[in-house]
C-alpha cells in the first residue's frame, strides 16, 4: 500500500509543520507561522485527496460521514494542541488499518485549520481597515 505511505508521510510533515508554526506563535513571528500554517493545511489537503483515490479503489464510502463542526477560533494555542492529537490519533488508526477513522481525524484537522486560517485573514483585514 503505497498510498498509505504517502498519507503517513503528509501527516507527518503535517504534524512537523505545526509544532513550527507553535514555536513561531510563541515567539511572535506572525509572517512565519502563517507560512509553516498554511503547510500544514496543504500537507491535510494532500492527506485527504490520497483517501480520495483509496477510498475509490476500494470502493469505501464516506459521504455517510460528513460532519460540520463548529470551531472555537479565539484560542489560536488550543486548536493548534487539538489538531496536533487529531493527526497523532490519525496516524494510529491509518497504520492500524482503520482507514476510515484515520480520514475522520485528518478531515477534522484541516476544518480547524482553515478555520484559524479564516479568522487570522479576518483580523488582518481588520487591522488594514483601521490604518
Amino acid at each position: 500500500m503505497a498510498t498509505n505511505h504517502k498519507i503517513l508521510k503528509a501527516l507527518e510533515s503535517a504534524a512537523n509543520y505545526l509544532e513550527k508554526s507553535a514555536s513561531a506563535l510563541g515567539s511572535g513571528d506572525e509572517n512565519s507561522f502563517t507560512k509553516h500554517f498554511w503547510h500544514v493545511a496543504a500537507e491535510l489537503e494532500y492527506a485527504l485527496f490520497m483517501f480520495s483515490l483509496i477510498f475509490q479503489e476500494e470502493n469505501i464510502d464516506k459521504s455517510k460521514w460528513k460532519p460540520n463542526p463548529d470551531v472555537k477560533k479565539d484560542n489560536i494555542n488550543g486548536v493548534l494542541t487539538e489538531v496536533y492529537s487529531l493527526l497523532d490519533n490519525a496516524k494510529k488508526s491509518l497504520t492500524s488499518g482503520k482507514l476510515l477513522d484515520a480520514y475522520k481525524g485528518v478531515y477534522l484537522a484541516r476544518h480547524r485549520v482553515f478555520a484559524v486560517e479564516e479568522n487570522l485573514a479576518k483580523k488582518k483585514r481588520e487591522r488594514s481597515k483601521g490604518k
